[in-house]
């Protein structure tokens, strides 16, 4: 039973020591994610379908860690709902790794629709979990609130995503 705890223990400092390396200063982060819920136009990869029309999206987030647990990050998207209508998103924000393993985020996002007379902005909220599954390599299921700044004619969006992260 002693090997057993202590073999257990061995194995989480190891996953523990791993996620630290991975989000110290002067790292690179490389993202990709999946949304799911209220489309607000992001960086995500997304492919719905609705009245026989298809629409898609595609987009990744990089960022750098300032700080241990801090990265910088960008993002660009770009999506086509159909009915020649497409879709260019930006976002830039913050990314902080709480113990390693549960990251959150506070981003801004915008989006540019072709043809609108107004476009929307977001500021993003996200929370979730960081399951590192190799030394480079983090599986990231989240949500994310996306609080609308002109909510004359966009509203507020829930979303939930899975993120995949290549740390560097």
């Amino acid at each position: 039973m002693k090997k057993v705890i202590l073999a257990a223990i061995a194995v989480m400092t190891f996953g523990f020591a791993s996620a630290q390396e991975q989000t110290a200063k002067g790292k690179w982060l490389i993202e990709a994610n999946t949304g799911f819920g209220n489309s607000v136009g992001s960086t995500s990869f997304g492919l719905w379908s609705s009245d026989g029309d298809t629409a898609w999206n595609v987009g990744a987030e990089g960022g750098y860690f300032v700080a241990d647990n801090l990265a910088v990050k960008v993002g660009l998207g770009y999506g086509d709902a159909g009915n020649d209508s497409s879709t260019f998103a930006y976002k830039v924000g913050a990314k902080y790794y709480v113990a390693n393993k549960f990251p959150f985020e506070l981003s801004y996002n915008g989006v540019s629709y072709k043809g609108a007379d107004e476009n929307p902005s977001y500021l993003g909220l996200q929370g979730g979990y960081a399951w590192f599954i190799g030394k480079n390599v983090s599986v990231e299921p989240g949500v994310r609130y996306n609080v609308s700044l002109n909510d004359d004619y966009y509203k507020s969006a829930f979303q939930l995503n899975v993120g995949f992260a290549l740390h560097f």
